[in-house]
């Protein structure tokens, strides 16, 4: 019998949002909604498969930006406070629903016990270092964690800058050394965005292994003749795990996906929209910006606005069935190629890691089922890539060079590069081209001129975040990214308008570098092409 290996993959990553100036800023609750509902969650989970015993490996790439504002004290802090007061709007919940919703109060005394365990485990168990909690799961041999571009850049789209590339790779990596003492074996490239060449920019950084989409193998040199169901290895001796479409479509499907269940959560029904401004207002934001409070109470019920309210024991077995769903998929999927493949076939799997508990309540429950009833099927293990590559089965893998795609619509670009969001990559490619030139013609400066160039390689990073194109593109929040690649460009042209005048603005520098503080070991130096 063979083994199908399944390598599940979780790519967590937000972009950098930090804006201390503010009492509260609206976009830093991504970050502490993902923490609540996405990281904290699955690290529970994660805890419980180790402490039952259950035998699992599962990959995660955490992103240098999440990193960066994971281990930030500041916010930190002001996520301790986002907890406060949602532990104070769990008790008035519970006080409201027995007055006036009864039918909701133990949805209510749910959610008020999921704020006080994630305080206690915040405060208590990971002493406010959420990275503590993968790095404990990652000695203990459960988590094999990765990372990605610095920013989560798209980087087909910077294919004719390789020193763009490069800074994003190299940073990275350092950022990886920063909080885990080590370099990583695997890179998530940010949406699966690839171009054939890519692999020479991991190999040279210690790199074994990243993930395609499984389009790039349909249009690779070479017939792949084990599909999608094989690693293959690059020209570059870094090899390719291509994602396994239906498995994948099974979870990510909009019309066929689990999430979809009507006796799931309904995610987008939130007391924050649903309750009276006077009540609801100490927990949104100024002015008066109803905003999601992380109470639900519908489920998904259909398309319809008349939802029925959600039921926990309906969903937790719902998400038990799905979870045998999916086993029973891999199996047959196995049995499906056995005849058709030489070795044991892999199946590797990604998806958002803020899916699971975020987006789907129920995703961290149906996880961990999925890895639980897995321990009992002898024919399915989940285990990394770097378990296939440290096996006799890599040195058979079929050598070819991937074609150039993403796990984007349509398997290219166009969610990253359309008429909403082209007009940002004329000037951040002007910024590159000015940045090589500042790191040519300014090398290995010391003191304020060196602080000020390295924060011009800072503002370019954060600048070039796939996300930005991205929220403007889904229409979901088009200001915003707009302002923020706009004011990237800007510090970064004050940068080198300065060092064309062979003048520092000592004010403005201190206050960049408190604004924009991540990658402290950023060293623009790596923008000189010739050091590549």
């Amino acid at each position: 019998m063979k083994k199908n290996h399944v390598h599940f993959i979780l790519q967590a990553h937000l972009p950098f949002v930090r804006h201390l100036e503010y009492t509260r800023f609206l976009e830093e609750d991504w970050l502490f909604e993902s923490i609540v509902e996405s990281y904290l969650p699955l690290l529970r989970a994660f805890r419980r498969l180790r402490a039952d015993g259950v035998p699992f490996k599962v990959t995660v790439s955490l992103s240098p930006t999440l990193c960066a504002m994971l281990d930030d004290e500041p916010l930190r802090q002001r996520f301790l406070s986002y907890v406060e007061i949602h532990r104070e709007l769990g008790r008035k919940e519970i006080e409201r629903c027995e007055a006036e919703q009864p039918e909701c109060l133990p949805l209510a005394r749910m959610y008020s016990d999921i704020y006080e365990q994630t305080y206690s485990d915040y405060t208590a168990l990971y002493q406010y270092d959420v990275l503590e909690g993968f790095r404990n799961l990652e000695e203990s041999g459960h988590l094999d964690i990765i990372t990605t571009a610095a920013t989560h850049a798209y980087l087909p789209l910077y294919a004719e800058f390789p020193t763009a590339i490069y800074a994003q790779v190299e940073t990275a990596i350092q950022s990886y050394i920063r909080h885990f003492k080590k370099s990583p074996k695997g890179f998530w490239l940010p949406e699966c965005g690839y171009v054939p060449g890519f692999e020479e920019y991991l190999r040279r950084q210690g790199i074994s292994w990243f993930p395609i989409a499984a389009s790039s193998l349909a249009l690779a040199d070479t017939p792949a003749f084990r599909g999608m169901f094989s690693p293959v290895m690059t020209p570059g001796n870094v090899a390719a795990f291509p994602l396994n479409y239906h498995l994948t479509n099974l979870v990510w499907s909009n019309e066929e996906g689990y999430p979809g269940d009507p006796d799931y959560r309904e995610f987008y029904r939130d007391i924050g929209y649903d309750l009276p401004l006077d009540y609801i207002r100490p927990y949104i934001h100024e002015p008066d910006v109803r905003v999601f409070t992380g109470f639900k109470y519908c489920a998904v019920t259909g398309h319809t606005d008349q939802k029925k309210t959600y039921v926990p024991q309906k969903a937790h077995e719902k998400a038990q069935m799905h979870a045998d769903n999916f086993l029973y998929e891999i199996r047959r999927t196995g049995q499906n190629i056995d005849s058709l493949i030489d070795v044991e076939p892999s199946h590797t799997i990604a998806f958002d890691a803020e899916l699971f508990g975020h987006w789907w309540f129920e995703g961290v429950d149906w996880l961990e089922a999925v890895i639980r009833k897995s321990a009992s099927c002898p024919d399915i293990v989940f285990d990394s890539p770097m378990d296939v590559l440290g096996s006799s089965m890599e040195d058979s893998l079929q050598t070819l060079t991937p074609g150039f795609s993403s796990w984007g619509t349509g398997g290219y670009s166009t969610v990253w590069l359309n008429g909403k969001n082209s007009w940002m990559y004329r000037h951040i490619h002007m910024a590159i081209k000015r940045m090589e030139e500042m790191a040519v013609r300014f090398p290995d400066q010391t003191s304020l001129r060196q602080r000020c160039l390295n924060q011009a390689a800072r503002e370019l990073l954060l600048a070039m975040a796939s996300d930005w194109p991205f929220i403007i593109h889904n229409k979901t929040s088009v200001e915003y990214p707009e302002k923020r690649v706009r004011e990237h460009l800007e510090n970064f042209t004050a940068v080198y308008d300065n060092m064309a005048r062979n003048a520092v603005n000592t004010e403005w520098l201190i206050k960049a570098e408190e604004r924009d503080n991540i990658f402290p070991d950023m060293d623009y130096n790596i923008f000189i092409p010739s050091q590549q």
